[in-house]
């Protein structure tokens, strides 16, 4: 198969074409090849994206979201700005931690590659973080999201620039203590993949209510495997427990199969299914059709109509122009992974050494799509993770970005810091583990 490249003058629209009849086909896709040639980059960043199966969705999105990056910088150029100019390759690392290493190490050693970026799983970025630190190559994290990333496992090389774990059910324990003061709901239960992800979202939830000081039940957690097919006995077993809420870190298809299996039960007459990470994901608003399931309660790390204003106007619209779609929040993760790159080589002055740009990186702000009026996200020093605000909700009809004729809004909106975790969480945190003990279960290959 040959390989498709897609330098910053030539047209996304081949490769996104090109793309999307693989993924159609089954086929295994090549590498992707965008931006600068290898002569003229300042820098080039190896990115590990799902190209096919069941997450091909967020590949696909990410490899788009990327090109607005590198479209944007070479705007600045056009400007009079100098923007560096950055070679950008992906590759799939097909959910397997070995052979994403594998394929970092191919980034250093065949593409003298200086950055690396994006990885969906969890438990691949666990991998890849742990090679990032030994070959002191600077890790930006663009879309897993456990937390143990960034506070237990934490270290130098090491950013991530989406809503991790942390974040999201820290905004999704003040969403359900505010719905428990409406509805008096105590009885709650947990369904999340089994790996990495799944426990430490669990492990958030639970740390998060605590310190806000909800009083509740647990009546069930479970844990399916990741892309399981069929969730029967599991939305059986919520049923059997009667809860109150059910909050759940399944994403992508996996989330999407267990919602339409469990609408052909009675689980949503009696139940709230909460999503806070990645419920409120694009194509998961597709798959709805047009009648919302009661009691849906619904996030994510980018949505297309929050917040209103002009910058995540622009950049839906960029999207939209580019593949004639709307973007997952994939999209607006590898673009902010691009963004940060960019803007800590420009703050450290061009210079290729590792230290002058893990300086620069802490404490980096950065005006992005999701940032509500009044405020630029930025990284915190100390765990390397983006603090950005989110927003929660619930399913509405919404016809501006069809297909889909649904959208989350009824938004109740938590500031980005306050979704912070204390330096004492923190602190205890990675001090379990210095102690030889673990805070949360360690990652699933």
């Amino acid at each position: 198969m040959e390989m498709l490249t897609r330098p910053v003058s030539g047209c996304i629209t081949i490769i996104v074409v090109a793309f999307t009849l693989l993924v159609a086909q089954g086929a295994q896709a090549e590498r992707f090849e965008l931006g600068a040639s290898a002569d003229e980059a300042d820098a080039v960043i190896g990115c590990l994206y799902p190209m096919t199966g069941r997450s091909a969705t967020y590949g696909r999105d990410s490899i788009v979201g990327i090109q607005i990056a590198l479209d944007d910088l070479a705007a600045e150029a056009k400007a009079g700005l100098t923007p560096p100019k950055l070679r950008v390759i992906a590759d799939d690392p097909r959910s397997k931690a070995s052979y994403a290493v594998r394929l970092a190490q191919d980034f250093v050693a065949k593409d003298n590659a200086r950055f690396f970026c994006g990885i969906v799983s969890s438990g691949v970025a666990h991998a890849v973080s742990d090679l990032a630190r030994n070959d002191k190559i600077i890790m930006v994290g663009t879309d897993h999201a456990s937390s143990r990333l960034s506070i237990e496992a934490g270290h130098d090389y090491y950013f991530r620039v989406t809503n991790d774990s942390w974040t999201s059910m820290a905004a999704g324990a003040r969403y359900l203590r505010d719905l428990q003061k409406q509805t008096g709901w105590k009885r709650l239960a947990f369904v999340g993949p089994d790996y990495d992800y799944g426990h430490v979202s669990w492990t958030d939830l639970q740390l998060a209510l605590d310190g806000l000081g909800v009083e509740y039940e647990t009546v069930s957690a479970l844990w399916p495997k990741l892309y399981e097919p069929d969730y029967s006995i599991y939305i059986n077993a919520l049923q059997s427990a009667k809860p109150d809420v059910v909050v759940t870190a399944l994403w992508g298809g996996d989330f999407i199969a267990f919602i339409k299996q469990a609408s052909t039960t009675r689980f949503f007459e009696n139940i709230r299914l909460a999503n806070f990470d990645t419920g409120a994901n694009y194509d998961v608003m597709m798959a709805l059709g047009d009648q919302p399931y009661p009691g849906l309660i619904l996030s994510a790390r980018h949505h297309n109509n929050w917040p209103e204003t002009g910058r995540n106007k622009r950049f839906v619209a960029q999207f939209h122009d580019l593949t004639g779609r709307y973007p997952t929040y994939a999209a607006e993760g590898a673009y902010t992974g691009i963004i940060a790159i960019a803007r800590a080589i420009e703050k450290a002055g061009g210079s290729n050494d590792s230290r002058a740009l893990i300086k620069a990186l802490e404490g980096l702000q950065l005006a992005l799509p999701e940032d509500p009026p009044g405020f630029a996200s930025y990284i915190d020093p100390d765990t390397h993770q983006i603090v950005q605000a989110q927003a929660v909700g619930t399913v509405v009809h919404n016809e501006d970005f069809p297909p889909s004729k649904l959208m989350v809004g009824n938004w109740a909106i938590y500031d980005a810091e306050d979704l912070k975790p204390s330096k004492e969480m923190v602190k205890r945190r990675r001090d379990a583990v210095a102690g030889g003990s673990e805070a949360v279960p360690p990652p699933t290959p």
